[in-house]
């Protein structure tokens, strides 16, 4: 009988019931090496990664659940006789909108655990004070150090990071709560804490010191998503007809300095869907603070297939200065393709994790832009194909008409060349249209490549910014001076060359011109 799917399932116990017959990839090994060692430890990872359904495995280890880990591979390695009194709080279920929100998920919280540990606190008003009380308590009652395990620790700033006032409110709310954890070390045994973002340990973890962060250790690169290794024994029977090299583009490509993983959310939504692709993990967030961030920054869209950033802006984040790099490393927009080492610092590659995040992101930047949110996007499929010069200068020139006026009020973007830029950029990379940006040559750099299969068409593209009056065709003879389309003369049947001049004045296409070699 082919096993279920198991869409949604953050409880180890419900994926483990034998008459649900579940598909469950065994992380057991992890779990067992991280909780060997007492300690504090921190694990970062994008939403719907499958964080909560690893917590819940280290509350059922801890609670010393043997019968749901037979045929895992803790099963005979674990001391199932000495268990732990857990304390398990989450915030991952809905939206927190106030203070008084966090307060009452907190206090649900508060009352679960007390149910379940068989105890009550003095005095529930007091959070922290009642915290602290429970861990004491529970110490005492079951003579045995206590776990603390927190899942999406930091959900409720990441709620309300549209409003920086609350986040910041709700930040000071948090750091004092969690302080607890500090305070109580005495009574400790484990304490692990997950969300998608690291604040700095002086906003949030003031004092926390021993807090070892878990989410860039090789050991631990597989911890949560799917390796390839996975999908083709767990999924096996699912794999008719599937192309797992595509697969492989559309979801895999999270790195974590270890083995890459697929999005959990992704492969399971693929399945149950019939394997059809679509931007499953993408569509349940909410980019639109992303998109703010990157407008109010006026970041160049080309430089996402390359950012370099030092590890110092991968490991923390602050409300109070919000970094666009590690903004999109932790919420799992970017990931790391490569590693190097300048000097004694490692600078770090970021780019796309896959297919998916690739096109959605600029689909959703690029309607972010439009007035028309019904403009044919295809005609330039066509343009392309048939290499119909007239029907690509006509849909230039639509896509940028689209555009609302208001993208220019309080600012001078339409002077210059990287705002033209950004927008095709966007606009190609959402219709999953393959190009290089920024392309290198030795004489200089193409602005736009774009190859079709088997490179039969290569097109070559440059952009210039000129006024109304000083037209003067130099986008198409600086590709021919520099000798650009050389690059491709012996791997393209046919080169078209386009120069592409803007106008400050009317804000769109104002002389196209185009060239066969």
């Amino acid at each position: 009988m082919m096993k279920k799917l198991p869409i949604g399932i953050q409880t180890f116990q419900k994926i483990r019931d034998k008459e649900k017959n579940y598909i469950y990839i065994d992380k057991t090994d992890l779990a067992l090496n991280l909780i060997q060692s007492s300690g504090y430890y921190f694990l970062s990872r994008p939403r719907r990664f499958g964080k909560s359904l690893f917590v819940d495995t280290l509350k059922d280890i801890f609670e010393g659940k043997k019968e749901l880990f037979e045929g895992l591979y803790i099963y005979d390695k674990w001391d199932w006789e000495t268990t732990s009194p857990v304390i398990k709080i989450s915030f991952g279920a809905g939206v927190v909108k106030s203070l008084d929100e966090m307060d009452d998920a907190i206090q649900e919280s508060i009352e679960i655990n007390e149910k379940r540990l068989g105890l009550e606190c003095t005095d529930k008003s007091k959070h922290k004070k009642c915290l602290g009380e429970l861990i004491r308590t529970a110490h005492d009652k079951y003579n045995q150090r206590v776990v603390v395990l927190i899942d999406e620790y930091d959900k409720p700033i990441l709620d309300n990071i549209m409003s920086k006032k609350l986040s910041q409110e709700i930040r000071d709310r948090l750091k004092n709560i969690y302080s607890v954890i500090k305070e109580s070390d005495q009574y400790l045994k484990f304490a692990f804490l997950t969300g998608v973002s690291k604040f700095s340990k002086v906003s949030l973890f003031s004092g926390l010191n021993n807090l070892e962060d878990i989410s860039l250790d090789e050991r631990y690169a597989t911890i949560c998503g799917y390796t390839h290794n996975d999908i083709k024994k767990s999924f096996l029977e699912r794999l008719d007809g599937v192309d797992l090299e595509e697969l492989k583009k559309w979801y895999n490509g999270y790195n974590f300095l270890g083995e890459g993983v697929y999005n959990p959310f992704d492969v399971l939504l693929f399945f149950s869907k019939n394997k059809s692709y679509s931007h499953y993990w993408f569509e349940t967030g909410n980019p639109s603070f992303l998109i703010e961030v990157l407008k109010e920054k006026s970041f160049f869209l080309p430089n996402l297939e390359d950012i370099k950033v030092n590890e110092s802006n991968l490991s923390s984040f602050d409300i109070d200065y919000i970094k666009l790099e590690t903004l999109l490393f932790q919420t799992g927009y970017l990931t790391i393709k490569e590693v190097k080492k300048r000097f004694n610092q490692k600078i770090y590659h970021l780019s796309y994790p896959n297919l998916e995040v690739r096109t959605a992101l600029n689909e959703h930047v690029f309607e972010y832009l439009l007035t028309d949110s019904t403009l044919d996007k295809t005609p330039i499929f066509d343009a392309i194909e048939e290499q119909d010069m007239k029907k690509f200068e006509n849909t230039i020139y639509s896509l940028f008409a689209s555009l609302p006026h208001y993208t220019y009020t309080k600012n001078n973007i339409q002077n210059y060349e990287g705002y033209y830029a950004n927008v095709i950029y966007s606009y190609l990379t959402g219709l999953g249209i393959q190009f290089i940006s920024e392309d290198v040559t030795s004489l200089g750099r193409i602005d736009l490549t774009i190859a079709t299969p088997n490179m039969h068409q290569v097109y070559i593209i440059e952009f210039k910014v000129v006024d109304n009056k000083n037209q003067k065709g130099n986008a198409l003879k600086q590709i021919k001076e520099k000798k650009y389309h050389e690059k491709y003369e012996e791997k393209a049947h046919e080169i078209i060359l386009i120069g592409i001049e803007f106008s400050k004045e009317d804000k769109n296409v104002s002389l196209f011109e185009w060239e066969k070699i």
